[in-house]
């Protein structure tokens, strides 16, 4: 029977690579941008949400990140980043999803006087705010939040402490993000040292504009817990009947390294020709631990659903194929395994069994 749209709404999902100033409603910038006497391209919601996209569609990553300007210009004040995460909390549980990581860069949102831990403390509590509303509308989510530090700048030791020090008031994990050539992750060895000595979990953005190296350098030399991207692993992989694994590819998937895929966002920064081609259908079928992200909803028009909607109609995924994504993204979360597993076997599982049969 084939899976519409609207029944992957339905179904809870788990998502691990969502930014902040990558998923707001064009009339909250709109209205944040009035506050913040901030210049937009257009002042209308709906014309602003489809200049995001076009902007973004470019397949150029560096190109894609400049429309974060606007995002984060409206985002430097306490309630204005509290506005932001309660709706962000409120969007993604209006969609199923039950579990989200979400994260973003603390240093950015310094140009009105914050102090880094006041940023912190403003996203914290919206994401709570809003996790309370949606579970009185009977759509719970658990959040998590990400600190990232800008791979280009030079403030990753300090955004690491910031992250162990709200540790314990809903900071799950850290990772560094911004344009990968020329900002090998071992710039921030450091930071990543710190990090494992604190028995800390840590993302890195790698191998999505660039390759192998940047996949290796975070995975060898850094320790990451987990792949932002990563799907230029595809690159070690050569085509055949079996395909031959090289041997970084077969590290990965031997250590079940989770791979946060993003498949609209990774065609529009052009990592992937098209979602058809994107090496996702590989990967799954070699079972790597891929789990399927939504990286920036608003640049992306999109969200977990549509996503996974996609995926659907170009590689014929049921449910057990969804199920399996789903369970792959909250085995790699970064909380608790106990809190990891009581999701799985309370909340997702029986959901998919009723449709599974």
């Amino acid at each position: 029977m084939a899976i519409s749209y609207e029944d992957i709404v339905k179904v809870p999902k788990a998502l691990l690579h969502d930014h902040l100033d990558g998923g707001l409603r064009p009339a909250t910038i709109v209205e944040l941008a009035a506050e913040a006497a901030h210049e937009l391209p257009t002042t209308d919601p709906e014309a602003l949400g489809r200049w995001f996209a076009e902007a973004a569609n470019s397949g150029s990553l560096e190109r894609y990140l400049e429309t974060f300007a606007h995002t984060v210009a409206v985002m430097q004040t306490g309630p204005a980043l509290r506005r932001v995460a309660r709706e962000c909390a409120l969007d993604l549980a209006a969609d199923g999803v039950v579990y989200a990581e979400v994260r973003f860069a603390p240093e950015q949102h310094l140009e009105q006087n914050l102090t880094l831990d006041e940023v912190v403390d403003a996203v914290v509590t919206g994401f709570r705010e809003g996790s309370a509303l949606a579970a009185e509308a009977g759509n719970p989510i658990r959040v998590g939040t990400l600190l990232t530090a800008m791979r280009h700048a030079a403030r990753s030791q300090e955004i690491a402490e910031l992250a162990v020090r709200h540790r314990d008031t809903g900071v799950v994990g850290f990772d560094i993000a911004g344009a990968e050539a020329g900002f090998p992750p071992t710039r921030h060895l450091d930071a990543f040292e710190y990090l494992q000595r604190e028995n800390f979990h840590f993302t890195i953005h790698a191998g999505e504009a660039f390759g192998l190296p940047s996949i290796w350098q975070a995975i060898q030399w850094c320790g990451a817990d987990r792949l932002g991207h990563g799907v230029r692993i595809v690159d070690d992989i050569t085509p055949g009947n079996p395909p031959v694994l090289g041997r970084l590819a077969a590290y990965v998937r031997d250590k079940r390294i989770p791979l946060e895929l993003c498949p609209s966002s990774n065609v529009q920064t052009g990592a992937a020709a098209s979602i058809a081609d994107h090496p996702i259908g590989l990967l799954r079928d070699l079972r790597f631990r891929v789990t399927v992200n939504t990286d920036n909803r608003l640049m992306s028009g999109t969200s977990m659903s549509r996503e996974m909607a996609l995926l659907v109609d170009a590689f014929g995924y049921g449910w057990k194929e969804l199920q399996w994504f789903t369970i792959n993204a909250m085995k790699s979360a970064f909380i608790p395994f106990d809190e990891r597993l009581k999701i799985i076997d309370e909340v997702i599982k029986p959901a998919y069994a009723k449709l599974i049969g």
